[in-house]
């Protein structure tokens, strides 16, 4: 039994293939934007994608979380972004995954197109640091769970 069942679920299960990155240490607004700007690119276009974000060429849109964010040169139509690197490197893995898996079930990947793509809240590793006169401040950190579906269309 899976620790973190999908939130969807494919019509035809032997079109398609899944991957998930469970509880990685990566910022999940990060991930968020990551996850809406991938969905609907094919898989080769994804993984070049995030080659370019981690290598500071090309900056992610952030369309949710874009209060207080400067504003990067080649996006779209759209004002906001940034370069997250760390997220990039950890999701571009689960992408490949996704690609192993899909080419390990005999699926075309040149067909394959990313229909759900989604960042979850995973656990909070609560730590303290401590103060003067004997108080401490939390120190919290959020872990987040990928997850991709590549679908034939």
């Amino acid at each position: 039994m899976a620790r973190v069942r999908y939130a969807y679920e494919p019509e035809d299960p032997t079109k398609a293939a899944k991957a998930m990155g469970y509880e990685m240490p990566i910022s999940f607004k990060h991930a968020v934007e990551i996850c809406s700007e991938i969905k609907g690119m094919k898989i080769d276009e994804a993984i070049r994608f995030l080659e370019e974000v981690a290598e500071m060429k090309r900056a992610v849109r952030f369309k949710k979380y874009y209060k207080k964010v400067g504003h990067k040169s080649g996006l779209d139509k759209w004002f906001a972004g940034r370069y997250p690197q760390k997220a990039a490197r950890y999701i571009l893995k689960v992408i490949k995954n996704l690609e192993a898996n899909a080419d390990y079930k005999g699926i075309e990947k040149d067909r394959l197109i990313i229909t759900h793509a989604q960042a979850k809240k995973g656990r909070v590793l609560k730590r303290f640091t401590p103060r003067a006169f004997g108080r401490a401040t939390p120190k919290f950190k959020t872990l987040t769970t990928v997850e991709f579906v590549a679908e034939v269309r």
